[in-house]
């Protein structure tokens, strides 16, 4: 009994004091808040957070020999842990119903990150990185610029990228997603609002990029979570059986599509609190994306890494805003798809929401969060098709 009071009294004593696991839930918390500044909506919390956990780690506020650790229970544990609770909405058939055109321009945008992840591999092959690592960071940037940063750690991850190169492309990728969501929201400066601004969550029913509508209801946060552990379980498990231990995220993943598609009635009570945890979860995630970073290893390791990323998104950029126009879409759909690609919904959910288009509000998460579970998969066959043979006989 007395060596069980003093194990706890030891955890009480460090966790509070280690400046890593502080300075990341100052970061996420921070870029929460960021949501109700007008640069904090055009950047997004996400983005934000992990910003500040950029910021935090090269001035080095964050670190030591502790911060590894503390990585990696972030990306083992947390961060699977959030992703089905995001997910529980995740019903692709509302998917394919309600979403209309912005689906299309969606997939386009998809399309457009193929393209330009291709292009930029070929004219800056990442050799710096060596042969094995450079097809596998392209894959997994590929996955960040169609679904979100969820889907470049579980790319990552899955092909075992090495550390190093890891952490590199997200601190490149960082960077140039700050430039990219100033850029889109400079692009949509004279589209005009659709309505007198009205409260997203009154309005439409839906949960908004800052929290659920009603706020988190403790039984269902309970429940989400529990069932968010059992899918962490069984996709693990089932990963392991398969032989790819480091595939889990992509099977938990599938797994939480599938009941969210064929148990959506079931699902619809834990969705809002669920969504509520895992946005909470997912900012301590993003602020650990940005302290894992550090640029002096980017410029001494790859520098061309940001070259290859202002490339990918570029293009990205160029090619949906291109051939959505000449299929006859409107520039605030294209905007908004393209974000959704890059960012994720809390990111094109956030955007609807700030220049008040409502109509588009909800089509923007629910293609956001398509983007989520669609992702990974896309890459990782991109990579093994593509990329792999570019740089390996």
């Amino acid at each position: 009994m007395q060596r069980t009071i003093e194990n706890h009294a030891v955890c009480f004593k460090v966790l509070p004091s280690r400046p890593v696991t502080t300075g990341l839930i100052i970061a996420a918390a921070a870029g929460l808040w960021s949501e109700r500044t007008r640069i904090g909506k055009e950047l997004s919390g996400p983005l934000v957070s992990t910003l500040i956990g950029l910021l935090f780690s090269n001035l080095g506020l964050v670190g030591g020999s502790n911060a590894g650790t503390v990585y990696g229970t972030v990306n083992k544990f947390i961060l699977p842990l959030a992703i089905p609770l995001l997910l529980f909405s995740a019903d692709l058939r509302r998917v394919f119903k309600e979403t209309g055109r912005l689906l299309l321009a969606f997939i386009i945008g998809a399309f457009a990150t193929v393209i330009g992840t291709v292009v930029a591999f070929k004219l800056v092959p990442l050799a710096a990185l060596g042969a094995v690592d450079s097809w596998k960071i392209a894959a997994a940037l590929a996955a960040r610029h169609i679904g979100g940063a969820i889907n470049y750690v579980a790319v990552a991850e899955t092909l075992q990228v090495s550390p190093s190169a890891q952490m590199a492309g997200l601190a490149a990728d960082n960077l140039l997603c700050a430039v990219y969501f100033t850029t889109i929201f400079n692009l949509a400066r004279n589209i005009p609002p659709e309505s007198p601004r009205l409260d997203v969550a009154e309005a439409t029913g839906e949960p908004t990029t800052e929290g659920s509508k009603g706020g988190i209801q403790v039984l269902e946060a309970t429940i989400g979570i529990a069932l968010s552990a059992i899918l962490c379980y069984l996709g693990q498990q089932l990963a392991v059986a398969i032989g790819f231990p480091s595939a889990s995220i992509s099977v938990i993943t599938l797994l939480t599509v599938a009941i969210a598609t064929f148990f959506p009635k079931q699902l619809k009570p834990l969705v809002a609190s669920s969504e509520g945890i895992a946005f909470i979860l997912l900012q301590i995630f993003f602020a650990a994306v940005g302290a894992s970073g550090e640029i002096r290893a980017v410029l001494n390791t790859a520098p061309s890494l940001f070259i290859f990323c202002f490339l990918q998104i570029a293009i990205h950029l160029g090619v949906i805003l291109g051939v959505g126009r000449a299929a006859g879409f409107a520039r605030k759909e294209l905007l908004l798809a393209s974000n959704a690609n890059v960012g994720g919904p809390s990111t094109a959910g956030g955007m609807a929401a700030a220049k008040q288009w409502q109509s588009l509000l909800v089509p923007a998460l629910l293609i956001g969060t398509f983007g989520y579970s669609c992702a990974t998969f896309l890459a990782l066959a991109l990579g093994h098709t593509v990329l792999r043979p570019m740089v390996l006989p």
